[in-house]
Order: structure tokens, then C-alpha cells, then sequence
């Protein structure tokens, strides 16, 4: 998927992206599911796949977007390790109406940039538990999550890069293929670009840009054709 917050809609696919039998119970992994639901916006209302990440061990975890289906998310994480947080690459309700559910089953504190509240206000009547802010770091089985604000596709969208692991999750803000969606509310094609091309083409090269709807990219495939993005039309 290119910058567009659309997919087919289809059953959930949740697994993990790479089973490691035997795997010592400290050990850092990347778990992911697929989610189904809807995103609405501006009248609209779209079907859409989520990417749901999941970043831990066997004994804890952080969940990189909740999104549609709370059930799904809690048996990925399992009833044996200790959910420390939610973070939230932007308030978009497609990433963001499970995290009532998640909260109600483990009391795992929700964190979102302060931005995007007003897109968090459309779906939840209580506040965020935490406010992100670029170069936070969240700690979880032994590992560093680093918060890059990333404005443009909303102006709280940020993406967490996990060096250890040689990954960035980068929510809508940068896809296979190039930019996220900027046609829509609160979001701006220029803004996105000079995100994308300040904080995440200068990570490594063969970091792994894990995205918010699709397939996985990395920063070498999309440093590489940056300089044919244009803004869309209409």
C-alpha cells in the first residue's frame, strides 16, 4: 500500500512475523497482526487493513497501534506478559478504537503526541495517558523505542525507531511506495515530505520501515525514489 489510508477489507491474520521456536524468554522479537474495521474522516467512511506491531518479549511488550479488533490484539499479546503501553502513531480512529478495550483488559497506560488530540476527541471523551514528544524513549525487553514526531499526515503523527532491532515503525507517515495520504483534514503534503526526509531518511539504510496499512518497506527502497514524489492532485 502507497500513501493512502484504504485497503481491503478482509479476515484477521494474526502472527508472527517471524516464529522463533525455542526462543529465549528475553529475547527482543517484532510480533504483528492484521486488523479489520473502517476509517472515517470528512464524511467518509473507507474499509481498511491495520497493521497492529507488537515489540517485546515473553515477558512484556509495548502494542504500536490498536486498532479494531481489542480481542484479537490481547490474545497476541497473551495473558502471560505484562502489556507496559499502547503507543500511538497518530490519533486516526482506525489506529486508535481498540485502545478502550485494551485499556479496560491490562490498565496499559495509552501514549499519543499532544497534537492529535483533536482527532482523539472524536472517538474518546477521556484524555490520552501520556503525551509523546520527539526524542522520548520507551524501554521495553531491553530495547529503546526513540519517538520521532513526524507531522503531515496529522500534526501529531510521530514514528518510533528501534535501533537495536533495525526498524522503524512509521504509522501513515511513510509506506511502500512513498507518502502517506495528506488529502484529508489536519494533514499537508509538504510537511509529510520534509518529515520523511529530515527524520527518517537519515536513519540507516537498511532499516526496516514497518507501516501502519501493507507491506513493510525499508528506507534505501524509498530514499531511492523520493525525488519523484509530487503532491496528488485535486
Amino acid at each position: 500500500m502507497s500513501g493512502d489510508d484504504s485497503g481491503e477489507n478482509g479476515a484477521q491474520r494474526p502472527a508472527a512475523e517471524e516464529p522463533r521456536p525455542g526462543m529465549v524468554s528475553n529475547e527482543a522479537r517484532i510480533d504483528h497482526l492484521v486488523t479489520s474495521g473502517t476509517f472515517s474522516l470528512d464524511g467518509g467512511t473507507w474499509d481498511v487493513d491495520n497493521n497492529v506491531w507488537i515489540v517485546g518479549n515473553d515477558e512484556e511488550c509495548v502494542v504500536i497501534d490498536a486498532a479494531h479488533d481489542g480481542p484479537a490484539i490481547l490474545r497476541a499479546v497473551g495473558r502471560e506478559r505484562t502489556l507496559k503501553a499502547v503507543l500511538l502513531t497518530h490519533a486516526h480512529d482506525d489506529h486508535i478504537n481498540a485502545v478502550g478495550e485494551v485499556f479496560d483488559a491490562t490498565r496499559a497506560p495509552s501514549y499519543l503526541h499532544p497534537d492529535d488530540r483533536m482527532l482523539w476527541d472524536r472517538v474518546y471523551p477521556v484524555t490520552p495517558d501520556h503525551e509523546l514528544a520527539d526524542g522520548d524513549v520507551i524501554e521495553v525487553a531491553g530495547v529503546r523505542l526513540q519517538v520521532l514526531h513526524t507531522p503531515g499526515h496529522s500534526p501529531g503523527a510521530c514514528c518510533f525507531y528501534c535501533e537495536e532491532l533495525g526498524t522503524v515503525f512509521s504509522g501513515d507517515t511513510l509506506f511502500q511506495g512513498g507518502p502517506g495520504a495528506t488529502g484529508r483534514s489536519f494533514s499537508d503534503f509538504p510537511t509529510i515530505v520534509e518529515s520523511i526526509r529530515t527524520r527518517l531518511l537519515t536513519l540507516p539504510p537498511e532499516t526496516v520501515v514497518r507501516t501502519g496499512h501493507g507491506d513493510s518497506t525499508t528506507i534505501a527502497a524509498e530514499a531511492a525514489q523520493a525525488d519523484e514524489w509530487r503532491a496528488p492532485e485535486g
